[in-house]
C-alpha cells in the first residue's frame, strides 16, 4: 500500500473522522484502526512496551517477594505464620485481584484506559506500603487484598491498551513479552529476598518489611513512565472524542514516519459514537453473541490460574518443608524458575503470530500439563533433589508462561472494543476465582499434610486442567493472528 504524505490541517482532521449523516452527528467515518495497524515498529511502540512492561516487572517483584517471604513470615516473632496462613494471605491477594479487575474493568471501558492507569497504580502503591506495617495475619491479609485489587485493575487497562496501540502483525508477541516481563521482576524479587532475609544483615522481623517498602518506592517510577502512553484512539473514537483520537494518531504517525498518513488511502469504518455501553448489552455480548469465545476464555483463564497460582505461591513451602532449604536461600532457587518463565514468551512469542494462536495455545497448554504430571510423579517417589525440582519447574514454566499470557491475549482480542476491558476482567475474575483463589489454599493444606502423594494429587489436578484447556483451544479458539481487532470482533458501534 502506497501512503502519500499530507499536511496536518483541519481539513485532514475532518476527512479522517467526518460525520457522514448531517442529521446524526453521532455517526462518523474513520480510518484510525487501519492507520494504526499500518505502522511499522518504532520507538513509540518500544516506549509503550517499556512503560507497560515495567508495571509487570513491579508486579513480579511484589508477588515474588510474597512467595519468597513466606518462610520469613513463619519465622517472624510478630507474625508467626503457619503454612495455612501463607495460603490464606495468597488467596486474599487473588481475591482482591478478582474484585479489582471487575470494578476497574468496568471503569476502564467507561472512562478510558489512561485514567485507570493512575487510579490502580495509586491503590497498588499505598497498599504495598501498608503491607510493610502489618501486625498480624488479619492485617497482612487485608493489605494483600487491597494490593491485589490494584493489580487486578492493571491487568484490564494494560492488556486493553496493548491490543489497541500495537499493529496487528506484532500484537501476539508484544502481548506475551509484556506479560512475561513479570518474571524480570520476579528475579529482582528473588535477589532482594536473598539479601533482605539474611539474618546476618537484618533482623528476622525487619527484612520482609523493608522488602515491601522497597517495592512501593520503586513503583513511583511507573507514575512517570505512564506519561508516555496516550489514551487509546480506538476508545476515543467510539466514546465521542474523534478529534482527540485523530490528533493522537497523527502524532504517533509523525513520530514513526515523520508525517501523517493520508486517511484517503485507507478503508474506513462507520461508527455511531456512544457515551458508554449498557451492562445489559455487555452481558448479551459476552454470554450470548460471543458464547463460544466466552467458553474458550473461561477455560483458558481457569486452567492457567489454578496451575500458576497453586504452584507459584507455594513453591517456597515445597523447598523448605520437603527439601529442607533455608528460607533465606529460597531466592536462589527462584532465579532459574524466573528465567524459564521469561524466556518462554520471549522465544516462543513470535510463533503465536506466525504458526497461529490455536496451534501455539494447544501446544503450550498441552506441554505444560504433561510435564507437570511427569515431574509430579518424580517428586512423589523422591527422585528429585531441590535442584532437580527447580530445573523441572524451569522447563515446565518455559511453556506455561506463554500459555498463561495467551489466555489474556485471547480474551483481549476476541471481543468488541466496547467490552474489551470488562471481558478481560470478567474472565480473569471467574477464572482466578475458580482456579487462583482455590489453588494456593488447597496446596497450602496439601503441603501441611507432609505427604508427597497428597501434593502429587494436586499436581495431577493442575495437569488435567491444562490438558482440557489445550483440547478446547484447538477445537474452538479464534485464529486472530495478524488480523485487525475490528475484523476479529466487529465493534458494537459499527453502522452498516
Amino acid at each position: 500500500m502506497t501512503v502519500q504524505p499530507t499536511q496536518l490541517s483541519s481539513a485532514t482532521t475532518q476527512q479522517a473522522v467526518a460525520p457522514v449523516t448531517p442529521d446524526d452527528d453521532r455517526i462518523i467515518e474513520t480510518s484510525i484502526p487501519v492507520r494504526l495497524d499500518n505502522l511499522s515498529w518504532s520507538r513509540f511502540h518500544t516506549r509503550v512496551v517499556l512503560a507497560l512492561g515495567i508495571t509487570w516487572i513491579l508486579d513480579g517483584l511484589e508477588v515474588t517477594l510474597a512467595g519468597a517471604l513466606s518462610g520469613a513470615l513463619k519465622d517472624s516473632p510478630t507474625m508467626n505464620f503457619s503454612n495455612a496462613d501463607v495460603g490464606l494471605a495468597s488467596s486474599a491477594y487473588l481475591a482482591g485481584a478478582v474484585l479489582g479487575a471487575l470494578g476497574f474493568g468496568w471503569l476502564t471501558d467507561r472512562i478510558g484506559r489512561k485514567k485507570l492507569f493512575f487510579i490502580t497504580l495509586a491503590l497498588y502503591l499505598s497498599a504495598t506500603a501498608a503491607t510493610a506495617l502489618s501486625w498480624d495475619v488479619a492485617s497482612y491479609a487485608l493489605f494483600r487484598f487491597l494490593t491485589g485489587a490494584g493489580i487486578g485493575g492493571e491487568y484490564t487497562a494494560i492488556n486493553s491498551t496493548i491490543q489497541e496501540l500495537v499493529p496487528a502483525r506484532y500484537r501476539g508477541w508484544t502481548d506475551l513479552v509484556i506479560n512475561g516481563s513479570f518474571w524480570i521482576g520476579a528475579a529482582m524479587g528473588a535477589l532482594s529476598a536473598i539479601i533482605l532475609l539474611d539474618p546476618a544483615f537484618l533482623a528476622p522481623d525487619h527484612g520482609w518489611r523493608i522488602a515491601y517498602f522497597t517495592g512501593a518506592v520503586l513503583g513511583l517510577i511507573v507514575l512517570l513512565m505512564r506519561m508516555w502512553i496516550p489514551e487509546s484512539p480506538r476508545w476515543l473514537m467510539i466514546h465521542g472524542y474523534p478529534d482527540r483520537a485523530h490528533k493522537i494518531v497523527a502524532d504517533i504517525e509523525t513520530s514513526v514516519l515523520g508525517r501523517e498518513q493520508s486517511s484517503a488511502d485507507f478503508e474506513k469504518i462507520r461508527l455511531r459514537m456512544r457515551d458508554h455501553t449498557p451492562l445489559r448489552e455487555v452481558a448479551h455480548t459476552l454470554f450470548s453473541a460471543y458464547r463460544q469465545r466466552a467458553v474458550v476464555g473461561l477455560v483458558l483463564m481457569s486452567a492457567q490460574a489454578f496451575f500458576y497460582n497453586a504452584i507459584f505461591f507455594t513453591f517456597a513451602l515445597i523447598l523448605t518443608d520437603f527439601f529442607g532449604v533455608a528460607a533465606s536461600n529460597v531466592g536462589w532457587y527462584l532465579l532459574p524458575f524466573a528465567a524459564g518463565n521469561f524466556l518462554g514468551p520471549l522465544l516462543l512469542g513470535r510463533l503465536f503470530d506466525t504458526l497461529g494462536r490455536r496451534t501455539m495455545i494447544m501446544f503450550t497448554y498441552g506441554m505444560s500439563g504433561l510435564l507437570l504430571a511427569l515431574s509430579g510423579h518424580l517428586f512423589s517417589i523422591g527422585a528429585l533433589s531441590a535442584q532437580g525440582q527447580t530445573v523441572a519447574w524451569m522447563v515446565i514454566f518455559f511453556f506455561a508462561s506463554p500459555a498463561a499470557s495467551a489466555a489474556y491475549l485471547t480474551v483481549s482480542e476476541t471481543f468488541p472494543l466496547e467490552v474489551r476491558a470488562l471481558a478481560i476482567a470478567v474472565f480473569y475474575a471467574i477464572g482466578t476465582g475458580i482456579g487462583g483463589v482455590i489453588g494456593p489454599a488447597l496446596f497450602g493444606a496439601l503441603i501441611d499434610t507432609g505427604s508427597r502423594n497428597s501434593v502429587f494429587a494436586g499436581y495431577l489436578l493442575g495437569s488435567a486442567l491444562m490438558m482440557v484447556a489445550a483440547a478446547v483451544a484447538w477445537r474452538y479458539a479464534v485464529a486472530a493472528e495478524r488480523k485487525s481487532l475490528e475484523s476479529v470482533a466487529r465493534p458494537l458501534a459499527c453502522v452498516e
